[in-house]
This record gives structure tokens, C-alpha cells and sequence, in this order.
């Protein structure tokens, strides 16, 4: 079959291969504990892990496209109203996604003390953490590049948009030349224009660094500048929608995306050696070198999927491809309850609290291992990786009965 006018499956199945994947390096047993493949690059290079987030970026654009051509891609009320609706929804969640994770922290730390009431430690639980509350992460920064590139896709004719990306990467790499961007230190221009417009209270506090005389400082890795580079990437997956769409036959499809691919991929990794690939700071190189991989892939899959109709494997993805962003949040909601419910446990014939998701991994998942493996770490590491598996298995499990009962939940 060469000829395929109605919605590709491989563009879902894609799309749920990256949430799948989300889903499974997000949740391990142990932070600890993870394979080297499932871990993020520390700083420059690239790791598969790496490929997750902007793979889904790349999807997102095509996404754009697909939806943006249903109103014949005009600036009309309607459309900013549709545009300016979802960008605040989806960032809204991410905010709600964060204070929930923090109130629920709160109201465990302020349960020894006894003084206050159960309403008073409800009270500071919830209202006490908009002064801290990260700003920025994963959703908003969906929300703000899908709004960065759908504006720019209805107000700029389309054969613009490959000079607008050129020219906005070309800008971002010489604020990081010049700048210090490539550096992981205070003075990189990355963190000057985060803490001074979010300032430290509202940046992510998990990666610090000791570069300059022991000084640690926070470093957002979804912050301001980066959000340009990776809206650019929404952008290169609109286009790639663009040759989905006005290409009817599928073997002119995955020829023009396997060009498309080629050309970036090799761009991007020619590139690094004066702008290295860094996904923490989404450099120009990333971009390029994800999005060519993205779309390579893709046409892959259009070649296995959709031409030569090998589908067996693919109801699994299908089922996190059809509502993605519902099933991130969703797994995102159950992990913070997991990670942060507290239980009573007995340790060395004493009585302490740890969270659900620590009982699940080192009472129920690591014993079985630790009875199978001598080595105490390699244990760990597959427990661990038995976690995420369940994990991932568990919101399979939701997916597929929204699955067979054909509901869509769109963010």
C-alpha cells in the first residue's frame, strides 16, 4: 500500500514510543540505581535518554501542523483562542503538578509538630508553597514552545520558517559563545537571565556545581533562553507535518524524511566540536541532531507500519500514543503519590516512616533479586529497572482501557 491519506499510525506510534519512554526513566526503584542508557547526560553529549524528550518536541510539531491545517493555518480569533487555551491549560497543569508534589512534602514536615491543628497544617501545607513553586519543567515548556511555534505558524507564510529556525539557533549559539553558555557556572548566561527573572526560590534546585571556588548555585534546565531552541524544534516538526500531509504517496514520504534526517542528524553531530550537544542547555547541535534522528526514525516506522503493514507490535505504543499528555500527567500524578505518601515501617526493630514507592521497591522488588544476583549493586540496578517496568505496565493498563473504550482525552 503506497497510498495513505488518512492519520498515519506510525505518528502515533511514535508518539507513544516517547511517552512509554517518559514514563519509564522518570519512575526508576532508586535514583541510585539506573543503566547508564536510561540516564541523562551529565552535562555536554547525549545519552538515549536524551532522545526521549525532544522526540516528543518533534511529534508535537507535526501534531501543530495537522491541527493548524483544519483552519487553513489563518490568524483568526478562533484560532489564537484554541492556541492561547491549550498553552495555558498545559501550563497550568504543570504548575498544579508541582505544588501538589510540594504540599504533600510540607504536610509531612510539618507533621511533628504537634502544635498545630489539623486545618492550621492544611492551610501551610497548601498556601505555604507558591513562594518556592518551580515555574518552569517539562509541561510548561510544551506549552510555551507549542505556543511559540503555532503563533509564528499562522502569522509567517510557511517557506519563512526554515530561516526563522536558522536564524534563531544561529542567535541562541552566539549568546552561549559569548556568554559563557557552554560552561556550567554562575556567570553562564543560561543562569544569569533564569535567577534573574525567576529567581532561585522558583528554579528547579537539583543540579548545582562547585566550578567557581565552591560556589553552588541552582540551574534550571528547562529555563528562559533554552525554550527559544527547543520552540525551533516544535517548528522542524511542523515542517516535517508539512511533507507528511502534502505528500500522498508513502514511499515519497519516508524518501523526503529520510532526507530531511540525513542532513540534520549529520549537521548536528559534524557541529558539536564548536557547539556541543547538550540537551540541558538544548543547544543548536541537539536540535539538529534530535530532530534528524526523529524524523529518521519516523520514516522508519511509516516504512514498517504503514507501508508494509507490520502492526502486531504496535497496540502497546498506540495505547500511550492516543492520549500522551493525559497519561504523562497521570503517571506523573501517581509517582508524587508514591514518592511522597508515608508509611510506617519497622527497620532494625525500629518504627519509621518511608514513602509507599520505597516499600514497593526494597520490601516487595529487591529481595526477589538480591535472592537470585550475588552482586549486592547488580541487584539494585535490575530491581530498579523491574520498578519502571512495572510502573510503565500500571499506566499501560489505564491507556488500554481508555484504549478499547475509543476515549480521547486531549490537553
Amino acid at each position: 500500500m503506497t497510498q495513505q491519506n488518512s492519520r498515519l499510525l506510525s505518528v502515533d506510534i511514535l508518539r507513544g514510543i516517547t511517552i512509554a519512554g517518559m514514563i519509564l526513566v522518570n519512575n526508576p526503584g532508586s535514583w541510585r540505581y539506573m543503566f547508564a542508557p536510561l540516564q541523562h547526560a551529565s552535562w555536554h553529549g547525549m545519552t538515549p535518554t536524551d532522545l526521549i524528550f525532544p522526540f516528543f518536541i518533534f511529534i508535537m510539531g507535526i501534531s501543530t501542523y495537522i491541527s493548524l491545517k483544519k483552519t487553513n493555518f489563518e490568524c483568526t480569533r478562533a484560532t489564537l483562542w484554541k492556541i492561547g487555551k491549550r498553552v495555558f491549560w498545559i501550563f497550568f497543569i504543570g504548575l498544579a503538578l508541582a505544588w501538589f508534589g510540594m504540599s504533600i512534602s510540607a504536610w509531612n514536615r510539618l507533621a511533628s509538630n504537634e502544635e498545630l491543628s489539623f486545618f492550621a497544617r492544611l492551610l501551610e501545607a497548601t498556601t505555604g508553597q507558591f513562594g518556592n513553586i518551580r515555574i518552569l519543567g517539562v509541561l510548561p515548556r510544551l506549552a510555551l514552545t507549542y505556543g511559540i511555534a503555532a503563533i509564528i505558524a499562522i502569522t509567517v507564510r510557511h517557506k519563512f520558517i526554515p530561516w526563522i529556525i536558522g536564524i534563531v539557533l544561529l542567535v541562541y549559539f552566539l549568546l552561549l559563545q559569548f556568554g559563557n553558555g557552554f560552561e556550567l557556572a554562575i556567570n553562564n548566561i543560561v543562569v544569569i537571565v533564569d535567577r534573574a527573572i525567576l529567581t532561585d526560590a522558583h528554579m528547579w534546585g537539583g543540579m548545582t556545581s562547585v566550578a567557581e571556588c565552591g560556589t553552588r548555585f541552582r540551574f534550571e534546565p528547562e529555563g528562559i533562553l533554552s525554550t527559544f531552541p527547543a520552540a525551533m524544534q516544535v517548528l522542524i516538526g511542523f515542517m516535517c507535518g508539512k511533507i507528511i500531509l502534502d505528500t500522498k504517496d508513502n514511499y515519497v514520504r519516508i524518501q523526503q524524511l529520510f532526507i530531511v534526517g540525513a542532513i540534520l542528524t549529520f549537521a548536528g553531530l559534524l557541529l558539536q566540536y564548536g557547539c556541543p550537544i547538550n540537551k540541558l542547555l538544548w543547544t543548536p547541535t541537539f536540535v539538529l541532531a534530535t530532530s534528524g534522528m526523529a524524523a529518521t526514525l519516523l520514516a522508519l516506522l511509516i516504512w514498517i507500519i504503514d507501508i508494509h503493514g507490520h502492526k502486531r507490535w504496535t497496540p502497546f505504543f498506540e495505547t500511550f500514543g492516543i492520549n500522551p499528555l493525559f497519561l504523562f500527567v497521570f503517571a506523573t500524578f501517581v509517582a508524587i503519590l508514591l514518592g511522597r505518601i508515608l508509611v510506617t515501617v519497622t527497620i532494625d526493630d525500629q518504627e519509621v516512616q518511608r514513602a509507599v514507592q520505597w516499600v514497593i521497591y526494597n520490601r516487595g522488588i529487591l529481595p526477589i533479586f538480591e535472592a537470585f544476583i550475588e552482586t549486592s549493586r547488580t541487584a539494585q540496578l535490575w530491581a530498579s529497572f523491574m520498578y519502571s517496568l512495572l510502573f510503565l505496565g500500571f499506566n499501560y493498563i489505564i491507556g488500554y482501557i481508555l484504549y478499547k473504550k475509543r476515549i480521547y482525552i486531549k490537553i
